[in-house]
């Protein structure tokens, strides 16, 4: 009885010591409730795994052990990372409250979780995507960018960077400035130019008077690459189409831009027929199945 009653106590001193730990993080670190929560769950996993063993005995071997044992119980390693961060904060926590002698939890690495594959969108679901008809000016932006992002295969911080002068319609290019301050010059489909011409059109009314990004918010400035990952998936919600999180619309169809580009891309076909910029049908490559695709019109917008 006696050995019961004083395991009896020392359980009850460690979840008093827990509750102290979990006030001072709402109180003096003020963390928001849900945090505290999530510090209070990960937690009692500790004290469930170090069972009648005092705190202060532990030591790193312990922690690791633990950890091992919680991925074999189904944590993924982002959720062992983060209940290794709050036991490391509790122990630190006593360390400096004199309770115990070393942070035992220090250095301690979760292991890596494996990397998930995104769910691709199918050819089906991509042209659902791509052919809804935008209604409103920013709805043409919204369609202009990805039409490009899946016609040239740009990232999202290359598109945000284009500035008017980087789209070459007549010739179907487009410059981009990407990693490293690397400029290329990648083909653009006659859909993406469609699209462009569209939006170029109502562009003037909403972008400031000295703005030259080609793509501009509600507030006449250039736009920032969240709202380029916005803009797809509101898209895809408008389109009753789960919504992604990516870099490049062709990671979602699991079919590569250029592919898309390469099949009505006047380059590629002037190339294979022999046919230059300068010959006179070049323009009539430009813009197979988009009849109301004015190239000249584009070019004096793009140069506006």
């Amino acid at each position: 009885m006696g050995d019961a009653g004083a395991s009896a106590d020392a359980v009850a001193r460690v979840h008093e010591l827990l509750d102290r730990y979990l006030a001072h993080l709402a109180t003096e670190r003020r963390l928001a409730r849900l945090s505290v929560q999530a510090y209070a769950t990960d937690l009692r996993r500790l004290l469930d795994l170090a069972g009648d063993a005092p705190l202060g005995s532990l030591v790193a071997q312990d922690i690791r052990r633990f950890a091992g044992q919680a991925h074999a119980a189904g944590l993924d390693g982002r959720s062992i990372a983060r209940m290794l961060a709050a036991w490391r904060g509790f122990f630190r926590w006593q360390c400096r409250e004199g309770l115990i002698a070393a942070n035992s939890a220090a250095g301690i690495r979760a292991p890596r979780s494996a990397r998930r594959l995104p769910r691709l969108l199918s050819p089906d679901e991509a042209a659902q995507l791509l052919d809804a008809q935008p209604e409103t000016p920013i709805a043409r932006r919204d369609h202009a960018i990805l039409e490009l992002i899946y016609s040239s295969g740009l990232r999202r911080g290359e598109v945000v960077g284009l500035d008017l002068g980087d789209v070459r319609p007549d010739e179907a290019l487009v410059r981009v400035t990407g990693k490293g301050s690397k400029v290329r010059e990648v083909p653009v489909g006659a859909r993406a130019l469609a699209a462009l011409a569209a939006w170029l059109e109502v562009r003037p009314a909403i972008a400031g008077p000295a703005e030259r990004a080609l793509f501009v918010g509600a507030r006449g400035a250039r736009i920032g690459a969240r709202a380029v990952g916005n803009c797809a998936e509101s898209w895809a919600r408008r389109q009753g189409l789960a919504q992604h999180r990516h870099q490049r619309v062709g990671d979602l169809t699991g079919r590569d831009p250029q592919d898309e580009a390469g099949q009505d891309h006047p380059i590629h076909a002037a190339h294979t027929a022999g046919v230059g910029p300068d010959h006179p049908d070049h323009g009539a490559l430009a813009a197979p199945g988009h009849p109301k695709l004015d190239i000249p019109q584009l070019r004096e917008q793009v140069a506006a």
